[in-house]
Protein backbone atom coordinates (compact mmCIF):
# COMPACT_ATOMS: atom_id res chain seq x y z
CA UNK A 1 0.00 0.00 0.00
CA UNK A 2 3.19 2.38 0.75
CA UNK A 3 4.28 1.46 -2.62
CA UNK A 4 0.86 2.51 -4.22
CA UNK A 5 0.73 5.86 -2.21
CA UNK A 6 4.31 6.48 -3.07
CA UNK A 7 3.57 5.90 -6.82
CA UNK A 8 0.39 7.92 -7.26
CA UNK A 9 2.01 11.12 -5.33
CA UNK A 10 4.70 10.73 -7.86
CA UNK A 11 2.38 10.76 -10.88
CA UNK A 12 0.26 13.53 -9.46
CA UNK A 13 3.16 15.59 -9.16
CA UNK A 14 4.47 14.66 -12.46
CA UNK A 15 2.85 17.55 -14.24
CA UNK A 16 4.23 20.63 -12.66
CA UNK A 17 7.74 19.00 -12.92
CA UNK A 18 7.55 18.13 -16.14
CA UNK A 19 6.72 21.74 -16.76
CA UNK A 20 9.62 22.65 -15.26
CA UNK A 21 11.74 20.96 -16.91
CA UNK A 22 10.37 21.99 -20.51
CA UNK A 23 10.87 26.17 -19.81
CA UNK A 24 13.68 27.03 -17.72
CA UNK A 25 15.37 23.73 -15.76
CA UNK A 26 15.52 24.42 -11.96
CA UNK A 27 19.03 25.11 -11.04
CA UNK A 28 21.00 23.70 -7.78
CA UNK A 29 20.97 26.15 -5.64
CA UNK A 30 17.37 28.19 -6.62
CA UNK A 31 14.73 28.25 -4.40
CA UNK A 32 16.04 25.71 -2.07
CA UNK A 33 16.62 25.65 1.87
CA UNK A 34 20.52 26.99 2.01
CA UNK A 35 22.31 26.23 5.27
CA UNK A 36 25.83 25.90 6.11
CA UNK A 37 26.51 22.54 7.14
CA UNK A 38 30.00 23.48 9.45
CA UNK A 39 27.57 23.32 12.68
CA UNK A 40 25.95 20.30 11.14
CA UNK A 41 28.63 17.82 10.86
CA UNK A 42 29.98 16.20 14.07
CA UNK A 43 33.10 13.58 13.10
CA UNK A 44 32.25 10.17 14.30
CA UNK A 45 34.76 7.93 12.82
CA UNK A 46 38.41 7.97 11.12
CA UNK A 47 39.59 5.02 8.56
CA UNK A 48 43.09 5.70 8.03
CA UNK A 49 44.85 4.59 4.90
CA UNK A 50 45.48 5.19 1.05
CA UNK A 51 42.95 4.23 -0.75
CA UNK A 52 42.28 4.88 -4.92
CA UNK A 53 38.07 4.09 -4.43
CA UNK A 54 35.37 4.75 -2.14
CA UNK A 55 31.69 3.84 -1.73
CA UNK A 56 29.27 2.62 1.06
CA UNK A 57 25.90 1.26 0.79
CA UNK A 58 22.83 1.61 2.67
CA UNK A 59 23.56 -1.08 5.33
CA UNK A 60 26.61 1.35 6.36
CA UNK A 61 29.20 -1.29 4.83
CA UNK A 62 31.96 1.01 3.13
CA UNK A 63 34.15 -0.38 0.19
CA UNK A 64 37.69 0.17 -0.18
CA UNK A 65 40.00 -0.26 -3.03
CA UNK A 66 43.90 -0.40 -1.86
CA UNK A 67 46.78 0.17 -3.01
CA UNK A 68 47.41 -3.25 -3.38
CA UNK A 69 44.71 -3.27 -5.51
CA UNK A 70 42.19 -5.48 -3.09
CA UNK A 71 38.24 -4.90 -2.82
CA UNK A 72 37.89 -4.24 0.88
CA UNK A 73 34.11 -4.54 2.92
CA UNK A 74 34.40 -3.08 6.15
CA UNK A 75 30.93 -3.19 8.62
CA UNK A 76 29.79 -0.23 10.07
CA UNK A 77 32.27 -0.63 12.79
CA UNK A 78 34.98 -0.36 10.33
CA UNK A 79 36.07 -4.39 10.73
CA UNK A 80 37.30 -5.77 7.78
CA UNK A 81 34.61 -8.80 6.79
CA UNK A 82 35.07 -9.66 3.22
CA UNK A 83 38.16 -8.68 0.40
CA UNK A 84 38.39 -9.53 -3.29
CA UNK A 85 41.88 -9.44 -4.74
CA UNK A 86 40.87 -9.81 -8.36
CA UNK A 87 39.58 -6.27 -8.82
CA UNK A 88 42.05 -5.21 -11.68
CA UNK A 89 41.67 -8.43 -13.59
CA UNK A 90 40.03 -6.41 -16.68
CA UNK A 91 41.64 -3.23 -15.45
CA UNK A 92 40.24 -0.13 -12.77
CA UNK A 93 36.48 -0.25 -12.92
CA UNK A 94 34.56 1.99 -14.46
CA UNK A 95 31.63 1.53 -12.10
CA UNK A 96 31.35 -0.22 -8.90
CA UNK A 97 27.62 -0.66 -7.70
CA UNK A 98 26.97 -1.39 -4.06
CA UNK A 99 23.16 -0.47 -3.77
CA UNK A 100 22.33 -4.17 -3.08
CA UNK A 101 24.37 -4.92 -0.82
CA UNK A 102 23.68 -8.84 -1.72
CA UNK A 103 25.01 -8.35 -5.12
CA UNK A 104 28.02 -6.37 -6.04
CA UNK A 105 28.95 -5.40 -9.82
CA UNK A 106 32.03 -4.56 -10.89
CA UNK A 107 31.82 -2.95 -14.63
CA UNK A 108 34.56 -2.54 -16.61
CA UNK A 109 33.55 -0.54 -19.69
CA UNK A 110 36.85 -1.42 -21.63
CA UNK A 111 35.99 -5.06 -21.78
CA UNK A 112 31.89 -4.09 -21.91
CA UNK A 113 32.37 -6.81 -18.99
CA UNK A 114 30.72 -7.03 -15.58
CA UNK A 115 31.86 -9.31 -12.85
CA UNK A 116 29.28 -10.39 -9.70
CA UNK A 117 29.97 -10.61 -6.64
CA UNK A 118 28.00 -11.87 -3.78
CA UNK A 119 27.82 -9.83 0.20
CA UNK A 120 31.57 -12.09 0.87
CA UNK A 121 33.07 -10.52 -2.47
CA UNK A 122 33.06 -13.96 -3.95
CA UNK A 123 32.98 -13.95 -7.66
CA UNK A 124 29.23 -15.71 -8.83
CA UNK A 125 29.86 -15.03 -12.46
CA UNK A 126 30.73 -12.50 -15.38
CA UNK A 127 29.18 -11.55 -18.20
CA UNK A 128 30.99 -10.44 -21.75
CA UNK A 129 27.60 -8.16 -23.09
CA UNK A 130 28.99 -7.94 -26.58
CA UNK A 131 27.64 -12.10 -26.74
CA UNK A 132 24.36 -10.21 -26.47
CA UNK A 133 25.22 -7.65 -29.27
CA UNK A 134 25.90 -4.83 -26.39
CA UNK A 135 28.88 -2.96 -27.52
CA UNK A 136 28.72 0.44 -25.56
CA UNK A 137 27.46 0.26 -22.04
CA UNK A 138 26.96 4.02 -20.07
CA UNK A 139 25.60 2.87 -17.13
CA UNK A 140 24.80 -0.18 -14.90
CA UNK A 141 23.15 -1.33 -11.74
CA UNK A 142 20.93 -4.16 -9.94
CA UNK A 143 17.70 -4.44 -10.20
CA UNK A 144 14.77 -4.34 -7.44
CA UNK A 145 14.64 -8.12 -8.39
CA UNK A 146 18.28 -9.11 -8.18
CA UNK A 147 18.75 -8.79 -12.22
CA UNK A 148 21.17 -6.09 -13.77
CA UNK A 149 19.80 -2.84 -15.48
CA UNK A 150 21.70 -1.20 -18.41
CA UNK A 151 21.81 1.45 -20.46
CA UNK A 152 23.20 0.31 -24.24
CA UNK A 153 24.21 3.96 -25.76
CA UNK A 154 24.60 2.53 -28.68
CA UNK A 155 21.01 1.47 -29.23
CA UNK A 156 19.85 3.80 -26.68
CA UNK A 157 18.06 1.47 -24.92
CA UNK A 158 17.13 0.60 -21.32
CA UNK A 159 17.86 -3.19 -20.66
CA UNK A 160 17.03 -5.55 -17.89
CA UNK A 161 19.58 -9.01 -18.37
CA UNK A 162 19.89 -11.85 -15.91
CA UNK A 163 23.19 -12.95 -14.31
CA UNK A 164 23.79 -15.38 -17.16
CA UNK A 165 23.62 -12.70 -19.81
CA UNK A 166 20.25 -13.34 -21.08
CA UNK A 167 18.13 -10.45 -22.32
CA UNK A 168 14.85 -10.56 -19.59
CA UNK A 169 13.44 -6.68 -21.34
CA UNK A 170 14.51 -3.47 -23.03
CA UNK A 171 12.79 -0.13 -23.60
CA UNK A 172 11.96 1.47 -27.00
CA UNK A 173 14.88 3.49 -28.53
CA UNK A 174 14.55 6.82 -27.11
CA UNK A 175 15.36 8.52 -29.92
CA UNK A 176 11.90 7.42 -30.97
CA UNK A 177 10.05 8.85 -27.70
CA UNK A 178 12.70 12.02 -26.71
CA UNK A 179 13.91 15.10 -28.57
CA UNK A 180 16.92 15.52 -26.74
CA UNK A 181 18.33 12.31 -26.08
CA UNK A 182 20.51 11.75 -22.86
CA UNK A 183 23.10 9.74 -22.29
CA UNK A 184 22.56 8.33 -18.49
CA UNK A 185 25.47 7.82 -16.53
CA UNK A 186 24.23 6.56 -13.51
CA UNK A 187 21.07 4.16 -12.73
CA UNK A 188 19.09 4.16 -9.45
CA UNK A 189 16.40 1.62 -8.75
CA UNK A 190 13.81 2.50 -6.07
CA UNK A 191 10.45 2.55 -4.79
CA UNK A 192 9.31 0.95 -8.47
CA UNK A 193 11.02 3.43 -9.94
CA UNK A 194 14.44 3.19 -12.18
CA UNK A 195 16.08 6.31 -12.36
CA UNK A 196 18.64 7.23 -14.98
CA UNK A 197 20.71 9.99 -14.26
CA UNK A 198 22.46 12.71 -17.29
CA UNK A 199 24.50 15.39 -15.08
CA UNK A 200 23.74 17.64 -18.07
CA UNK A 201 20.32 17.05 -18.32
CA UNK A 202 19.03 16.04 -15.59
CA UNK A 203 17.27 12.80 -14.09
CA UNK A 204 14.96 10.65 -16.28
CA UNK A 205 12.53 8.33 -14.69
CA UNK A 206 11.18 5.21 -16.03
CA UNK A 207 8.67 2.23 -14.42
CA UNK A 208 9.54 -1.29 -14.51
CA UNK A 209 8.59 -1.90 -17.65
CA UNK A 210 10.79 0.55 -19.25
CA UNK A 211 8.39 3.26 -19.90
CA UNK A 212 9.36 6.76 -19.75
CA UNK A 213 7.33 8.89 -16.47
CA UNK A 214 9.20 11.94 -15.95
CA UNK A 215 12.27 14.37 -15.23
CA UNK A 216 13.74 16.00 -12.35
CA UNK A 217 15.82 18.79 -13.65
CA UNK A 218 18.87 18.66 -11.57
CA UNK A 219 22.13 19.47 -13.47
CA UNK A 220 25.93 18.90 -12.58
CA UNK A 221 25.09 16.53 -9.35
CA UNK A 222 28.45 14.13 -8.24
CA UNK A 223 28.18 11.59 -6.20
CA UNK A 224 24.47 10.56 -6.29
CA UNK A 225 23.15 8.28 -3.60
CA UNK A 226 19.51 7.42 -2.73
CA UNK A 227 18.63 6.84 0.78
CA UNK A 228 15.84 7.24 3.17
CA UNK A 229 13.25 8.41 0.65
CA UNK A 230 15.62 10.93 -0.73
CA UNK A 231 18.18 11.80 -3.52
CA UNK A 232 21.61 13.21 -2.06
CA UNK A 233 24.57 14.52 -4.59
CA UNK A 234 27.12 17.42 -4.53
CA UNK A 235 28.21 20.33 -7.06
CA UNK A 236 29.98 23.24 -6.96
CA UNK A 237 31.04 22.94 -3.13
CA UNK A 238 27.01 22.81 -2.34
CA UNK A 239 25.18 19.16 -0.76
CA UNK A 240 21.69 18.64 -2.11
CA UNK A 241 19.18 16.50 -0.89
CA UNK A 242 15.73 16.38 -2.60
CA UNK A 243 13.03 14.50 -0.35
CA UNK A 244 11.03 12.30 -3.07
CA UNK A 245 7.74 12.17 -1.18
CA UNK A 246 7.30 16.24 -0.21
CA UNK A 247 9.41 17.08 -3.93
CA UNK A 248 11.50 19.41 -1.66
CA UNK A 249 15.32 20.11 -2.63
CA UNK A 250 17.34 21.07 0.53
CA UNK A 251 21.21 22.77 -0.30
CA UNK A 252 23.83 23.07 2.28
CA UNK A 253 27.37 24.74 1.51
CA UNK A 254 30.34 22.73 2.23
CA UNK A 255 32.69 23.29 5.07
CA UNK A 256 36.20 24.84 3.86
CA UNK A 257 37.91 21.84 5.27
CA UNK A 258 35.94 19.34 2.85
CA UNK A 259 38.12 21.08 -0.42
CA UNK A 260 40.46 18.99 -1.20
CA UNK A 261 38.35 15.19 -0.82
CA UNK A 262 38.91 12.84 -3.61
CA UNK A 263 35.43 11.45 -3.21
CA UNK A 264 32.30 11.89 -1.05
CA UNK A 265 28.98 9.89 -0.38
CA UNK A 266 25.85 10.69 1.52
CA UNK A 267 24.39 8.28 3.25
CA UNK A 268 21.96 6.99 5.98
CA UNK A 269 22.21 10.55 8.04
CA UNK A 270 26.51 10.43 7.30
CA UNK A 271 28.84 11.92 5.11
CA UNK A 272 31.82 9.73 4.04
CA UNK A 273 34.90 12.26 3.09
CA UNK A 274 37.42 10.12 0.72
CA UNK A 275 40.88 12.07 1.51
CA UNK A 276 44.28 11.59 0.71
CA UNK A 277 45.04 10.36 4.55
CA UNK A 278 42.04 7.86 5.24
CA UNK A 279 38.28 8.02 5.52
CA UNK A 280 36.42 10.51 7.56
CA UNK A 281 33.11 9.42 8.81
CA UNK A 282 30.38 12.55 9.48
CA UNK A 283 27.49 12.36 11.06
CA UNK A 284 24.65 14.94 9.94
CA UNK A 285 23.33 16.61 13.45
Amino acid sequence: MKNFQTYLLILCCSLPLIACAQTKPLQPGADVVDASLSDTFQLEKFIPGQFSYMDVDVLNNLYLISGGNQLKKLNERGDSVAVFDNVKKYGNPSTVDVSNPLKLLLYYKNFATVVILDRFLSQRNSINFRSQNIFSVSAIATSYDNNIWLFDEQNFKLVKMDDDGKKLQESSDWRQIMNDVPLPRLIIDHNNFVYLYDPEKGFYIFDYYGTFKNTLPFLGWENVSVSGGAISGFAKNKFYRYTLQSLSLQSYTLPASFKDYLGIKAMNGRVYLHTKNGIEIYRVR
